[in-house]
């Protein structure tokens, strides 16, 4: 009874504290570490101290299984030397520079155990790093990198610190070393393969959705155990796992389980993230007790943990910094700037890993009580001293997310590809049945089009008091939801309906009115303070790059067309062959693609105040 209120006290203060900081913008991260290290010293608190097997079992697959399903498969490919470089590499040079500095300042300390401390605080955390990043909005491909790091440094980390913690009891060479970092490593990398393709053949024989999320519960460990029972990475094997289930799910899943799987997992995440932080805040009073218990005093210790934090957060910057330097001096492409490695090397807050890991050091080791409060500086210090300031860092340097407004632009580009793609093959299916009736085919393209036009719709600067189509369907469908929902539970409370027939037409009612909701939330984000222009596509058309920027437009008001008949035009396009300004398609009179099929003319640009994008209406591509 006593874990259960514990652990139902630990969820309330989590949901609270995250809720108070959604509602006034505040990291709950280091808002949940603050609390958590003010109520450890509270009098009749107990202490706090978490198995490292909790953490490194318990909390660890699920966070690692949890990011990587949400983790690119392409993005880890196309910024693989980055992460290499940062979650091994980085993480090497880091141990190795705590090591040296340990060493020098505890006389009574062991090389081997210096260097196991350097690999307990090198590898900045998976949740904290991400979960602080995106926050702040920082640009998509730092955001993906430090992702990439976060998933695989800590596989470096524990080797290092499996290794030193060994040699400090016996001789280990080179060779052992090395083979210990291949067996982790490849062997990782082959049981996470081996995870991956048992659970895609479960998947493709289940077609049951509570089934099928069963089986995601169970798959991080599925991938972890067998790992570390051979002395391979479990993290390793959990993330090779995760990153490709995720990019086979479209195929493997089917849509209802793929929905209900993000949902959980969304949930689990939320809990653990945020569980985590304070529990690290929460183990402060045992660590600096524990500490005490030192020889070499408070203020020696505090010196010591202060160093090393130094060290961490120094080494760092000096190597991303030194890299993005040589790249540039040599010309080489493919890796970040300077602005960006300044950004991504404040990105390096340390979590419960660290202390996990701390807590793996041998009982008996000289100093052990300094090393776990020097962890415990270093987690903290990292938290406060960059997570705070990550956002002014980024800010600073002018360094941002990508305007909500270039999302909503690609998101309607990608949605207008995805469309079209449909309804060729309607095309093709009709040649096959030509019987289907003329109203089903016109319904599907009538459905096709209320799709796409509203993502259009997202990025013209209309008169704020005049309706669009898609928020004026939104509005009147969300109202004749609320009607259907009262009408049922009316009948519900009458008992003239049987409660299975209820729920099915419940469920349809909430899949379609959170889809409304997600759509309004979209809208929200949409701002308009800067100039919208894509960047160059790969997959530009002919049309697109001999096309000019702009052209002197016939008309600067509106669509004449639409002033002819007296219609209100949602958002403008000018042609850039002759200049005639028509309306978008989701107004009614939908000119400018009627002056497309009229003249020939390819290429449109938006007419709309701080728009620059254009759309290839031949090849049906933006540029």
């Amino acid at each position: 009874m006593e874990f259960a209120q514990i652990t139902l006290a630990l969820l309330a203060v989590v949901v609270a504290v995250t809720a108070v900081c959604r509602r006034f913008g505040l990291s709950a991260p280091l808002i949940l570490t603050a609390i958590g290290a003010v109520a450890s010293f509270v009098p009749w608190m107990p202490d706090v101290h978490v198995e490292p097997h909790v953490v490194l079992l318990g909390f660890l697959p699920p966070l690692l299984y949890a990011a990587a399903i949400n983790t690119s498969l392409i993005d880890l490919g196309r910024e693989r030397r980055s992460i290499i470089g940062l979650s091994v590499f980085l993480v090497l040079a880091t141990a190795f520079a705590v090591a040296a500095v340990a060493w020098g300042l505890l006389a009574a300390l062991p090389f081997a155990l210096a260097l196991a401390l350097g690999g307990v605080v090198a590898p900045p955390d998976a949740v904290a790093a991400t979960a602080i990043a995106r926050r702040i909005g920082l640009p998509r491909r730092i955001v993906s990198i430090l992702e990439g790091e976060s998933l695989f440094n800590d596989a470096t980390a524990l080797v290092i610190v499996s290794l030193s913690i060994e040699a400090s009891t016996q001789e280990v060479t080179g060779v052992d070393v090395l083979v210990s970092f291949l067996r982790s490593s490849l062997g990782g990398i082959l049981i996470g393969l081996l995870a991956y393709r048992l659970i895609q053949l479960v998947r493709r024989h289940l077609r049951d959705t509570t089934t099928n999320v069963a089986v995601s519960f169970m798959t991080p460990w599925i991938a972890y155990i067998p790992a570390e029972l051979v002395h391979s990475s479990g993290v390793v094997a959990v993330v090779v796992c995760g990153v490709m289930l995720a990019h086979t799910s479209p195929v493997d899943q089917t849509p209802s389980a793929r929905v209900a799987q993000r949902m959980n997992w969304g949930t689990i995440q939320f809990i653990l993230e945020n569980l985590v932080f304070l529990l690290i805040g929460l183990q402060a009073r045992t660590i600096l007790q524990e500490m005490q218990a030192s020889p070499l005093g408070l203020g020696r210790s505090v010196l010591v943990a202060t160093a090393v934090l130094a060290t961490v957060v120094v080494v760092r910057p000096v190597w991303l910094l030194a890299w993005a330097w040589v790249r540039r001096v040599r010309g080489t492409d493919g890796g970040l700037s300077m602005r960006e490695s300044a950004v991504a090397s404040w990105a390096g807050m340390r979590g419960v890993v660290t202390l996990a890991a701390a807590s793996l050091l041998p009982e008996d080791a000289p100093e052990r009580g300094v090393l776990v409060f020097t962890a415990l500086v270093v987690t903290l210090g990292t938290l406060i001293l960059q997570g705070f300031t990550l956002g002014a860092v980024a800010r600073k340097l002018d360094l941002h997310g990508p305007d909500p407004r270039e999302t909503a632009l690609q998101y309607a580009q990608m949605l207008q590809m995805a469309v079209n793609a449909g309804e060729r093959r309607l095309n093709e299916e009709i040649a096959k049945s030509p019987n289907v009736p003329e109203p089903t085919v016109e319904a599907l393209r009538d459905q096709a089009k209320r799709r796409v036009n509203p993502a259009w719709e997202r990025l013209g600067r209309n008169d704020p008091d005049v309706e669009n189509p898609s928020t004026a369907y939104r509005r009147l469908r969300e109202s004749m939801l609320d009607a259907e929902r009262e009408k049922l539970l009316k009948l519900r409370d009458k008992g003239v309906i049987d409660h299975e027939v209820l729920v099915e037409i419940m469920t349809g009612i909430d899949v379609e009115e959170s889809m409304i909701a997600q759509n309004n939330d979209s809208d929200e984000r949409v701002g308009d303070d800067t100039l919208l222009t894509p960047q160059e596509r790969q997959f530009g058309c002919e049309e697109l790059r001999e096309a000019p920027d702009t052209v002197e437009p016939l008309s600067h008001d509106s669509c004449p067309e639409c002033m002819r008949d007296g219609l209100h035009p949602v958002s403008l396009r000018l042609c850039l062959t002759c200049g005639n300004v028509g309306c978008c398609d989701s107004s009614v009179g939908k000119h400018a693609s009627a002056h497309f099929e009229r003249t020939g003319h390819p290429v449109m640009r938006s007419f709309e105040p701080g728009e620059a994008w254009r759309w290839c209406y031949t090849h049906h591509l933006l540029g």
